[in-house]
């Protein structure tokens, strides 16, 4: 049985979390947390979630687990058949890993978490996610997924990063990063009826109500 580390309330883990529920593979959830003295996180390289155990042999780093399930369990496909499309699907991937999520993450201490960031970091995470937008805006597909006619290992990235980074974007910015992108509105809600997105959505909702009950919580 394939475990999957980690916690609900991390889009990483929900992008593994979502693939894993779309495929159809069993799977058990082991709670990972991201604390240093945790012996169970000290297995993962780089002391990260989420990480998948295969048979007590692990797997780190969300991309790299999703390639080993679609190499391990390849029905139903989560990638396009055709190479060009298939290389398409892994950059809309990057693109909203490495251009949006990457830089909202700076953003999310004031966010999501209480804290400040400075100016300089505000400023510099702006420009980058606006050239991620832009960079959304020219690939993405919207027919009616993101990299095409079917749902993908995209959407999946899709479904659990663009919540956060949107809603980061407003928080700290005012603005509507995606209001360039005008199917953009539609394809999230449609994303989220999918069966995999919704049953994770509904579980990262619980996790989160149960992270800020512990927070609250006197020492």
């Amino acid at each position: 049985m394939l475990k999957l580390c980690g916690f609900g309330v991390s889009n990483y883990y929900n992008k593994v979390k979502i693939a894993l529920l779309a495929k159809g593979i069993a799977f058990e959830e082991e709670y990972v947390g991201v604390s240093h003295d945790s012996l169970r996180l000290q297995a993962s390289p780089a002391r990260k979630i989420p990480f998948l155990d295969v048979d007590g042999v692990l797997i780190a780093e969300s991309q790299a687990i999703v390639e080993y399930l679609e190499d391990s369990y390849p029905q139903p496909a989560l990638y396009p058949a055709a190479a060009m499309a298939r290389a398409h699907c892994r950059e809309l991937i990057e693109i909203i890993e490495l251009y949006l999520e990457l830089p909202a993450r700076r953003l999310y201490r004031e966010a999501f978490f209480g804290g400040s960031v400075s100016q300089q970091t505000r400023d510099e995470a702006k420009a980058e996610l606006e050239r991620g937008a832009q960079a959304l805006a020219a690939r993405a597909k919207f027919s009616p997924y993101i990299a095409g006619a079917d749902f993908t290992h995209a959407d999946c990235a899709a479904a659990a990063h663009l919540a956060p980074v949107s809603i980061a974007a407003e928080k700290i910015y005012g603005i509507d990063l995606f209001a360039g992108i005008a199917p953009l509105r539609d394809y999230r809600k449609m994303l989220g009826q999918h069966p995999a997105v919704k049953k994770t959505n509904e579980d990262r909702k619980v996790a989160e109500t149960a992270m800020i009950a512990a927070r609250a919580k006197p020492v």
